[in-house]
């Protein structure tokens, strides 16, 4: 089993991206153009590696390679856009990992690329600049374009089975993480299961009871073994339940107008362990989008825009205007569940002002947004 953490660690020794590996500062799939790259190297990375894995890590500054991180992002449905768009798709994992130095809330992010059998991966439509039936090839550490019949060849596999072979995990690690975990996590009811007398799942967060059930907030979950963190979140609820050979999550969201609000199910993800050293994870989604009166919806939807207006022009904002700053991202996104298409981009242009204004409104935002990737996805 590989340590995610040291194959991040063995691949940024290489210093320079080349044709198996990539790193980015960033990603920002949620915009037309930052998706449009991304599909252009998850294509080009594809191609040029037809026998063999090939990987993007984010998180990560170009010039001197210093671990910086990102915003865990648990978009289970990022193959869906990579078959939506790409012919002969590769097998995508988008992976968490989380470093010691880092903050909780921040991980590396690990993007796996698995070729589909050596055929020739195109884009099967246009997005941003990008046609259909364009082919990309690393040049170097560049993805090109390449507008003629090409012949893809393997010449990474011995180079790539090197720098996985020495990423194995062993029990120093499995063990050393564990201690981590508990120890970063003390405040929040660190537990931890064995399965299969191997694979070690670790996961804390604040424990309530409701009407006999178990939920968490602060959530944190981690696969010690891979040096996975399976789920972050410090705004929702989550149920955790196991057996012998299962780990579920099912992941609520609070919404609601006013002060109206009640828990929805979001997702569902079950890893199931197997005897003979693999596991597999499944995510299920489980929400329905709640319906609001539609003048309720025009009435908070245009508060909205007069509040985004205000902080524009640098407006005091009132008591009662700040407590709707901080709910305005969900009630914008109730607002677009509910076919006001146009609230979603209010939602994106008002970012920046959150941004600047107010990090809870903020993280309201991104939330919102998480979610709404999730529904869209699906």
């Amino acid at each position: 089993m590989i340590n995610k953490r040291l194959l991040i660690k063995n691949l940024l020794a290489h210093n320079d991206e080349n044709s198996f590996y990539d790193k980015k500062r960033q990603l920002n799939i949620g915009e037309k153009e930052g998706k449009a790259k991304f599909l252009k190297h998850i294509c080009a990375l594809s191609n040029s590696n037809p026998e063999n894995n090939s990987f993007i890590v984010i998180g990560v500054e170009d010039e001197d390679n210093s671990i910086v991180g990102i915003d865990f992002f648990d978009d289970s449905k990022i193959q869906n856009l990579v078959n939506a768009y790409l012919t002969n798709p590769p097998a995508i994992s988008y992976e968490n990992i989380p470093f010691p130095h880092l903050p909780d809330h921040l991980v590396v992010g690990l993007v796996t690329i698995k070729p589909n059998h050596g055929k020739i991966c195109s884009f099967r439509k246009n997005i941003w600049k990008y046609y259909g039936g364009s082919v990309f090839l690393r040049d170097g550490s560049i993805s090109m374009p390449k507008v003629f019949d090409i012949e893809i060849k393997d010449v990474n596999s011995n180079q790539v089975t090197s720098i996985e072979n020495h990423s194995h995990n062993n029990l120093e690690y499995t063990l050393d993480g564990v201690f981590e975990f508990m120890r970063k996590r003390r405040d929040f009811n660190p537990s931890y299961k064995v399965f299969k007398e191997y694979f070690v799942v670790c996961w804390a967060g604040k424990k309530k009871n409701l009407n006999g059930d178990d939920y968490f907030s602060r959530v944190d979950i981690e696969l010690i073994n891979e040096q996975v963190k399976l789920f972050y979140s410090d705004l929702d609820e989550v149920s955790i339940s196991h057996d012998n050979d299962h780990f579920r999550i099912v992941e609520y969201v609070h919404l609601g107008l006013h002060d109206q609000f009640k828990y929805y199910p979001l997702e569902e993800v079950c890893i199931r362990f197997r005897e003979n050293g693999n596991y597999d994870i499944e995510s299920k989604l489980l929400f329905e989008a709640p319906k609001f009166d539609k003048k309720t919806l025009y009435h908070i939807y245009n508060t909205n825009k007069a509040l985004i207006q205000k902080l524009k022009n640098n407006y005091e904002l009132s008591r009662v205007q700040k407590k709707d700053l901080k709910n305005l991202p969900f009630t914008y996104l109730l607002c677009y569940l509910n076919n006001f298409k146009e609230a979603l981009t209010q939602l994106e242009e008002a970012k920046p002002y959150l941004k600047a204004y107010n990090i809870e409104a903020y993280h309201s935002y991104k939330e919102s947004m998480r979610i709404l990737r999730k529904v869209k996805y699906n």
